[in-house]
């Protein structure tokens, strides 16, 4: 189990949501053992709290979006990700807006506070559920799937049209690598042909060159990769961030391929009711 599961004492980031484009504050602050992760929206009346639970997911529209009656909050997974990788299981999310801040697209800032804030911080949570039966969902050719395993592994692929991504793959045991540097960098990233069309729906409205990889006919437009693979971990992070939702996943081997967050979400309810 991990060393701790709280933090030492509260930290503050802020910064611009992806989708909405707003300026949000987030507030991450001890929490009581046995708490979970939970979201506190500080600028409605009552302060409402939204539980990271599995339960509470309203929407998975290129983000993952926990709603409890009329308060919600958005792209909720790189920080989640991040609090479970580094065994923090207990936290106070505070926030004044809607959206969880993009930072630089990657989860990396969310890590290097918690490590400031909680040194001992470190170990991935090993759950004292192991998976004893295959779990997928699928959908046409894409799917994503949980497996029995000894040993707990995430591997996720993607594909592309687009030279500069292609095909690629990422596999990952939390045991063996840590997720500071070979997960939590790795950046969110879009398609250059998609962005009107996106925005024009209302979407990724806080997304730029700054937080974000844009890949077009003729490659990245704003090189160079901290990995040459970093698309795919990138969505190794979201599943993370997804499968956090379970409070910790149980042990077994996660696999996935052109997944996005409704199937991570869909295949976490599964688990949750087997579990």
């Amino acid at each position: 189990m991990a060393i701790a599961t709280s933090l030492n004492q509260a930290f503050t980031q802020s910064g611009i949501g992806l989708h909405s484009g707003q300026k949000t504050q987030v507030t991450v602050l001890p929490a009581q053992p046995g708490s979970g992760r939970y979201f506190v929206r500080v600028d409605l009346r009552d302060r409402p709290t939204i539980p990271a639970s599995i339960e509470a997911v309203n929407s998975t529209v290129l983000s993952t979006e926990l709603a409890v009656g009329e308060a919600s909050v958005r792209t909720v997974e790189h920080l989640l990700a991040s609090l479970l990788a580094l065994g923090i299981t207990d936290a106070q999310i505070e926030i004044n807006g809607p959206e969880v801040p993009l930072l630089d697209g990657s989860a990396a800032p969310w890590v290097e506070a918690i490590l400031r804030h909680q040194p001992e911080a470190g170990q991935f949570p090993r759950s004292e559920t192991t998976l004893t039966q295959p779990i997928s969902i699928t959908d046409k050719d894409a799917f994503v799937a949980a497996i029995p395993a000894p040993e707990l592994r995430f591997t996720y692929g993607i594909e592309f049209d687009l030279g500069a991504i292609g095909q690629q793959w990422h596999s990952w045991q939390p045991d063996r690598e840590p997720f500071t540097t070979t997960i939590a960098p790795a950046r969110t990233f879009g398609l250059a042909h998609q962005i009107e069309h996106l925005r024009a729906q209302g979407l990724i409205k806080g997304g730029s060159l700054d937080n974000a990889l844009v890949c077009g006919p003729e490659g990245w437009l704003n090189p160079p990769l901290r990995f040459v693979n970093e698309p795919a971990r990138h969505k190794l992070l979201d599943l993370v961030g997804d499968l956090s939702l379970l409070g910790v996943p149980p042990v077994a081997h996660y696999l996935a391929f052109k997944a996005s967050h409704h199937l991570h979400v869909q295949l976490a309810r599964k688990i949750a009711h087997l579990i």
